[in-house]
């Protein structure tokens, strides 16, 4: 019987905090952004467009949502690429600024799992 181990997953040394912190920050603005932005267009102007023919909520949103999304996987892959995600993560990541909702739940899972690997690197204030 062979055993099976997780991939080794490099620590995050002290001196990539400030990176790190920072693509977290930039992920995380990026992802309440298109969140929001994409809640607005199917809850509101999806309806609009479909139900009273006025579709200027679609375009004001629906068209920034496309580009911000595009700078979310951007800043989702520089994330990860700092903290070692693997490639499901960062897809999942990337499909959750498709689903509304989603990309708040997801902003919340990867802020946690950063904070997590962070407080593994910084030492504690407690003496």
């Amino acid at each position: 019987m062979s055993e099976t181990t997780a991939p080794v997953v490099p620590p995050v040394t002290a001196d990539q905090v400030p990176g790190i912190r920072g693509a977290l920050l930039r992920y995380r603005i990026m992802a309440y952004l298109v969140g929001t932005l994409l809640v607005v267009l199917v809850v509101v102007g999806m309806p609009l467009k479909y139900l009273a023919g006025n579709s200027v909520v679609v375009m004001a949103t629906g068209v920034p949502h496309g580009w911000l999304y595009m700078v979310l996987i951007a800043t989702a892959y520089d994330l990860g690429r700092r903290v070692h995600w693997p490639w499901g993560r960062l897809i999942l990541i990337a499909l959750a600024g498709t689903i509304p909702f989603l990309s708040f739940w997801a902003e919340y899972a990867a802020r946690k799992d950063v904070q997590a690997r962070l407080r593994e690197v910084e030492p504690s204030d407690a003496s």
